[in-house]
Order: C-alpha cells, then sequence, then structure tokens
C-alpha cells in the first residue's frame, strides 16, 4: 500500500485517543494493524501503511498547542 493521502481531516477528529496517541509517538512510522483498521473504518476505505506528508501535516496542525 505505501505512502498515501487518506484525508486525514475526515477521521482524525473522531479517532479514538488511543490511536491519536499511537500515531503521535511517530507520526512518519507504519501504522498498526488497529489504528489502520479504525482509519477504515472511519473512511470506509483500507487505511495506508503509512501516513502520507499532507495527512501527518494536518495532523500536526491539530496538536499544536496555542498560546
Amino acid at each position: 500500500m505505501g505512502e498515501l493521502t487518506t484525508d486525514a481531516e475526515r477521521w482524525w477528529p473522531r479517532l479514538s485517543i488511543r490511536a491519536k496517541h499511537a500515531i503521535l509517538a511517530d507520526p512518519a512510522a507504519p501504522l498498526d494493524d488497529a489504528v489502520r483498521e479504525e482509519i477504515g473504518t472511519l473512511t470506509d476505505a483500507p487505511a495506508p501503511e503509512r501516513l502520507g506528508a499532507a495527512d501527518r501535516d494536518y495532523i500536526r496542525t491539530q496538536t499544536e498547542f496555542v498560546d
């Protein structure tokens, strides 16, 4: 499958805390099977092995602290 854009703005807000923590531990790492399954359920499509740069960028904008 490789690195694909999965339209993270659709699934990131609804992803479980456990899955979010797993991704945030290393956003460039391969996604574990449970996270891929959850993303697949939320998108009705197979999740990639790794998140693409656009998805990682989106997730980073959703997790930065603002003063």
